[in-house]
């Protein structure tokens, strides 16, 4: 392996691997920024859309109406206390409900409100315009 300045240079195959890598960071921050840009005339941010969007298309595993906080994060890659402050921020503007689980006093169940079900459907072809623009050649785009 060659030596240089800043350390070791790796080989041909590494530095593709390096290369996909950043690639995809940048086409991550790009299409974030155009989600923001995009869902502001909603009120939305990227993160606040993936939350009403999980909610608006999932059930929860015992086929609830609501998902529990650790359901959510899993699916929108945001840590709890992230997630939380979201959380209430979008139940500050009225896009959703939480109340305690009632089978774990610890957990917290969250769904949409009717005011949130509508802000989804009305931001939901922009997000999908969006991803569609933002990540041609993609499996389904």
């Amino acid at each position: 392996m060659a030596e240089t300045k800043a350390g070791p240079v790796g080989t041909d195959a590494e530095q593709g691997l390096v290369n996909q890598w950043r690639d995809i960071l940048a086409v991550h921050a790009r299409t974030q920024c155009e989600l923001d840009r995009e869902l502001h005339a909603h009120g939305l941010g990227a993160s606040d859309f993936e939350v009403l969007d999980v909610l608006a298309t999932g059930l929860a595993q015992d086929g609830a109406a609501t998902l529990r906080v650790q359901d959510i994060a899993c699916q929108v890659h945001l840590s709890q206390s992230a997630l939380s402050r979201l959380i209430g921020r979008l139940q500050k503007d009225g896009l959703v409900d939480r109340e305690m689980c009632s089978e774990d006093r610890r957990g917290v169940r969250v769904c949409l409100t009717a005011k949130g079900g509508k802000v989804h459907a009305e931001a939901r072809p922009v997000q999908r315009s969006v991803l569609a623009r933002m990540l041609p050649g993609r499996p389904g785009a």
